[in-house]
């Protein structure tokens, strides 16, 4: 696989082939039980478990290895993508999940979980395109990453650095918006940049087959999100 630009390569960062690896009403709004009990949520092996409709508006606080920072979700900008991401945050998806992937001025990218178990079952449970973007991929928003392909939103996802409306015809659909602590997403650990072989961040098949054990020993400055709650 062949990424010839920061731009283009959004099209392949939830897809990988083998040797490149082929890269969903309102409830409680506190973690489940299982998280709190320190047991994974069920969905976290059956995507089908996972397919609640989110609210019209709702916030999620996030804590990473640099600080705090949230994001205010608004599901009318992209009512399916809203609902995954409600989903993922529900059931505790993104704890220990890495920014695998950020370029200064463009991009952070994360969502490859790192439990390689829970890769599989997830990275092809895709959800249908939302159409055209309703706004566009300003300075922290929140967009899916996605593959040329339609309808191949997952589980991976990426804050705008830079203005990057150029992408709100080509399938890049913001969902919600960094609200507080910009400052932290910009902070996050940008030294490995483009992922391998264009740069030297992470294979993406490989993060997918390996999971956190392949970044702790070969990427061991990434940063991670440690927590993602509702508000």
């Amino acid at each position: 696989m062949k990424l010839i630009t920061p731009l283009l390569s959004l099209f392949l960062l939830a897809s990988c082939s083998d040797a490149d690896e082929k890269s969903a009403a309102p409830a409680e709004k506190n973690a489940p039980a299982e998280a709190a009990a320190g047991k994974a949520h069920p969905a976290m092996k059956d995507p089908s478990k996972a397919t609640e409709k989110a609210p019209e508006t709702f916030e999620v606080v996030f804590d990473t290895t640099k600080g705090p920072f949230e994001v205010k979700v608004n599901r009318e900008w992209s009512p399916l993508g809203a609902d995954r991401f409600y989903n993922l945050v529900k059931i505790g998806y993104f704890q220990d999940v890495a920014f695998f992937r950020v370029i200064d001025g463009f991009m952070a990218q994360f969502g490859v979980h790192g439990d390689p178990a829970v890769n599989a079952v997830w990275k092809d449970a895709n959800i249908k395109d939302d159409g055209k973007a309703v706004v566009s991929n300003t300075p922290g928003r929140i967009t899916f990453a996605k593959t040329g392909a339609p309808n191949s939103r997952s589980v991976q996802f990426f804050i705008n650095y830079g203005n990057n409306g150029n992408l709100d015809g080509m399938g890049f659909t913001p969902f919600g918006e960094v609200t507080k602590g910009m400052e932290v997403v910009k902070s996050l650990y940008a030294g490995y940049g483009e992922g391998s072989p264009q740069g030297r961040g992470p294979n993406q098949g490989l993060l997918q087959a390996q999971g956190n054990a392949l970044l702790k020993k070969s990427f061991p400055k990434m940063d991670y999100i440690k927590s993602a709650k509702l508000k």
